[in-house]
C-alpha cells in the first residue's frame, strides 16, 4: 500500500482495508450504507464488519443493500471487553472505523488495541473526557507505532473545524480575525427524536465533568496556546445575532476544545504536522495552506429563531445537570429518555422519513480587524470588519456523520502518506490540507461565503 518498511510488519496479518467496529448500532449501520457506495474505488477494495453478535450484523448487511441482495462481506465477532479479539481484528485491516458507543465506555480497549498493533483508528465520538483520556494514554506509542488516531470524525466535530477553516481562508492580505463564532440550526419538516445512544453519552458526559476538570487543571494535558491579535472577547452566554436571524445559546460541545486542539498544535508546528513520506509538492501545498490559518478565539451557539426556543433548550441543559449529577438521577435519566428529554430522545431513536426531512446549517460569524494597523489605531479595540460564511448538509446524526467518516477513511486509504505517521489528533490538523472540504462538497454537504463586509468601529 506505499507504507515504508516500518509498518510492513502488519502486512501478513492485514487482509481488509477497513474493519467498521459495531456496523449493527444506529450510526454504525449508516456508516456501512455509505461505506458500499464507494467500495472497490479509491484504493478501497476491502471491508468487513464487526461485533458482538454476527446475527445482527448479517440483519444489518441486508438493511444496508436493500432491495439489493448483499455483497459478500465478512462478518468478524468482536468484543470491546475481550482484548484478545480486539487485538486480532486490528491485524486483520488498515483501518478501524468505531461505532461502537458509549465512547467513555467502550472506546478505550479498541483505542489500545490499534495503538498497540499499529492500526490506523477513526470514530465518531463527541465525548470530551474521552477524547482526552486517549490523548494523554496512548499519543506516544502511537506515534511510536505508526498508529494514526482521530477521535470526533462525525459531526462532531469535522463541520466545525472544515467549516472554521474554510471561513478563515476568507480573511485574505493584510485581514486580522479575532473572534469567530458558529450558529448551529438543525432543520425539518418533521419532529426529529434523537438516537437513545446520544442522550446517554451527554448524561454520562455530566458525571465525568468534575474528573475531566481535575485532568486539565493538573495539566496532564499541556498545550501551546496561539497568540491571537486583538482583545479578549467578551463572550455572551445567550446572544442574538441579527444578520443570520437567529438567537444562539452556548453550546457545551466537544467542537471548540478541537479547534484548541488544532491551534495548539498549528502553534508549535507553523507549517502544519509532515506526513509519513510526503511528495516536494505536498509539503509545499501544506506549508501554504496552514501559513494562512490564522488562530482566533472560537465557541458554538445552538441557533433558534426565537427566544422561546432557546428557553426550551435551557429547561433540557437544567434538568440534564440537576439529574445527571448524581447516581439515581442518572438512572431516571436513562430510563426514561422521553420524558426528561421532553420529547426530544427516545430509545427507538428517529423513523428513517424523519431522518430524511432533516437538515442543519451552520453559520460562521466572524469579526476582526482589516490590518494591523486598524488594530493598533483602534484605542478600544473594537473589529472593523466582519465576515459570514454556513455550511449546510443533511440530517446530522445519521446522514452527515457517516458521510464525513468515510470520506476521512478514503483521506487515510488513499493518501496515507501525506498524514502524520502516527499519535493522536484532532480531525482539523489531520485532515485540514487535505482535500476533504471538496470531497464534503461533492456529497451534499455546502461552504459558502455569505458576506464579508466593514462595521463601524
Amino acid at each position: 500500500f506505499g507504507y515504508p518498511y516500518k509498518r510492513a510488519v502488519m502486512a501478513a496479518a492485514e487482509t481488509f482495508d477497513i474493519i467498521i467496529l459495531g456496523a449493527s448500532g444506529f450510526t454504525g449501520k449508516h456508516v456501512l450504507k455509505q461505506a458500499l457506495k464507494f467500495l472497490n474505488k479509491n484504493n478501497f477494495n476491502s471491508i468487513a464488519i464487526a461485533g458482538r453478535n454476527p446475527s445482527k450484523l448479517t440483519q444489518t448487511l441486508h438493511w444496508a443493500t436493500r432491495p439489493d441482495p448483499p455483497p459478500s462481506i465478512p462478518i468478524l465477532v468482536a468484543d470491546t471487553t475481550d482484548p484478545l479479539s480486539l487485538r486480532s481484528l486490528c491485524q486483520q485491516t488498515r483501518l478501524v472505523l468505531n461505532c461502537v458507543g458509549p465512547f467513555r465506555l467502550h472506546g478505550e480497549p479498541v483505542v489500545a488495541a490499534c495503538a498497540e498493533t499499529g492500526c490506523d483508528y477513526l470514530d465518531i465520538t463527541g465525548e470530551a473526557e474521552f477524547m482526552d483520556r486517549v490523548e494523554i494514554g496512548y499519543h506516544e506509542k502511537g506515534v511510536k507505532n505508526g498508529s494514526l488516531i482521530v477521535s470526533a470524525c462525525g459531526f462532531d466535530c469535522v463541520p466545525a473545524e472544515i467549516g472554521l477553516l474554510f471561513h478563515l481562508k476568507q480573511w485574505v492580505g493584510e485581514c486580522l480575525p479575532n473572534r469567530v463564532e458558529a450558529f448551529l440550526k438543525v432543520e425539518s419538516e418533521k419532529k426529529v427524536v434523537g438516537n437513545f445512544g446520544t442522550f446517554e453519552s451527554a448524561v454520562l458526559a455530566i458525571a465525568d465533568l468534575k474528573e475531566m476538570r481535575q485532568r486539565r487543571d493538573a495539566q496532564a494535558i499541556k498545550r501551546a496556546k496561539p497568540v491571537i491579535p486583538g482583545p479578549f472577547p467578551k463572550g455572551k452566554t445567550i446572544e442574538h445575532q441579527k444578520k443570520i436571524g437567529l438567537w444562539g445559546i452556548t453550546l457545551p460541545s466537544a467542537d471548540a476544545t478541537s479547534v484548541g486542539k488544532t491551534f495548539s498544535v498549528l502553534t508549535e508546528n507553523p507549517n502544519g504536522l509532515p506526513g509519513l513520506n510526503e511528495s516536494l509538492e505536498t509539503v509545499e501545498k501544506r506549508k501554504v495552506f496552514w501559513s494562512s490559518m490564522k488562530p482566533v478565539h472560537f465557541g458554538v451557539k445552538l441557533g433558534s429563531k426565537s427566544l422561546l426556543g432557546i428557553f426550551g433548550y435551557i429547561a433540557f441543559g437544567i434538568i440534564l445537570g440537576l439529574f445527571g449529577s448524581f447516581s439515581f438521577g442518572r438512572r431516571l435519566l436513562l430510563k426514561y429518555p422521553s420524558i426528561f428529554s421532553l420529547g426530544g430522545f427516545s430509545k427507538n431513536g428517529p423513523s428513517e422519513e424523519e431522518i430524511e426531512s432533516c437538515s442543519f446549517k451552520m453559520w460562521f460569524v466572524g469579526h476582526g480587524f482589516s490590518s494591523n494597523e486598524k488594530l493598533a489605531a483602534n484605542g478600544n479595540s473594537k473589529p472593523d470588519m466582519e465576515v459570514v460564511t454556513r455550511i449546510t448538509g443533511p440530517e446530522l446524526g445519521y446522514v452527515t456523520t457517516p458521510i464525513i467518516m468515510i470520506q476521512c477513511a478514503l483521506i487515510v486509504l488513499s493518501q496515507r502518506n501525506n498524514l502524520p505517521n502516527g499519535g493522536v489528533y484532532s480531525p482539523g490538523i489531520v485532515f485540514g490540507s487535505t482535500d476533504l472540504q471538496e470531497r464534503l462538497q461533492q456529497n451534499g454537504i455546502s461552504f459558502d461565503l455569505v458576506s464579508k463586509s466593514k462595521i463601524s468601529s
